[in-house]
């Protein structure tokens, strides 16, 4: 029977099953599971090539994401551009690597500014999510955004902001940065809670899109929302990557729905046990 499964480490509290095996049962794909793999990125190739033939298709978390890339012998446009891969699907000439963090990041974006026109962005953070975002960003029609982070890794960044026809600069914490966040039209932050936490009242004065889902919601969205502005988590940006995953390795549509119910349900139930 087909399967697919998530990789990465820690993966044992992925929320990756719980949206396509709701997925599979909505659309009728019967005898269809996904599972959990834990692995390093160093294990990763070994673990995909000795993969049982059942598996179609694998989603790639941390740390695994330029492991994913690398062993793949196809590769999509957008994944080849960012650098790193989310997505492998089993294909006849063999794996196939995209990145759908990119679609996830599109998906959130729409529901939080709707036809909202964006030409002046905000971005938290630098690191691995910080590549999908831009693109994202790129796509929704934003021409300058500007990078809060603690370090200059204007060198790492730059070059895939210019071929998105970007213009990038990066601020420190120590900037003026109340004065920065009322000239931009969206907030996206890619970094753990804790680590804009001291600034959220400075912070937050656009709508926000923050990658985080748990602890949800966040600081710096609840400051937002408090100033009148729309936010939106991470499990929106999780949902439309797994969506445009599942249609990768079913070829079948995304039962959107019933898989966006499961995820709300199952969070709902983890922040209740936390409580």
């Amino acid at each position: 029977m087909p399967r697919a499964a998530v990789l990465g480490r820690p993966i044992e509290h992925s929320l990756s099953p719980v949206l396509h095996n709701a997925g599979y049962e909505a659309a009728g794909l019967a005898g269809w599971g996904y599972t959990r793999f834990e692995t390093t990125a160093e294990g990763l190739p070994d673990l995909v090539e000795k993969s049982d033939p059942d598996f179609v298709g694998f989603s790639v978390t941390m740390p695994g994401k330029f492991a994913a890339l690398r062993l793949a012998d196809s590769v999509s446009d957008r994944a080849q551009l960012i650098g790193t891969a989310n997505t492998l699907v089993r294909r006849a000439d063999g794996w196939f690597a995209d990145n759908t963090d990119t679609v996830g990041v599109c998906g959130a974006l729409a529901e939080l500014l709707g036809d909202e026109p964006v030409r002046h962005a905000l971005l938290i953070g630098a690191g691995g999510t910080a590549r999908p975002a831009l693109w994202g960003l790129a796509e929704r029609g934003v021409k300058k955004v500007t990078v809060l982070n603690r370090s200059d890794r204007s060198a790492e960044l730059l070059p895939l902001a210019q071929n998105l026809g970007l213009e990038l600069s990066f601020v420190s914490f120590d900037g003026d940065l109340s004065a920065l966040a009322r000239t931009v039209d969206v907030i996206v932050s890619t970094v753990p809670a804790a680590a804009v936490e001291d600034y959220v009242f400075t912070i937050a004065h656009a709508p926000v899109l923050d990658v985080i889902y748990d602890p949800w919601p966040t600081p710096l969205t609840m400051c937002a929302a408090a100033n009148g502005y729309k936010t939106v988590g991470g499990h929106v940006m999780l949902a439309h990557q797994a969506f445009s995953q599942f249609e990768q390795f079913t070829g079948v549509a995304a039962p959107r729905e019933e898989m966006l119910k499961a995820l709300n349900q199952e969070l709902q139930k983890r922040s209740q046990t936390t409580k």
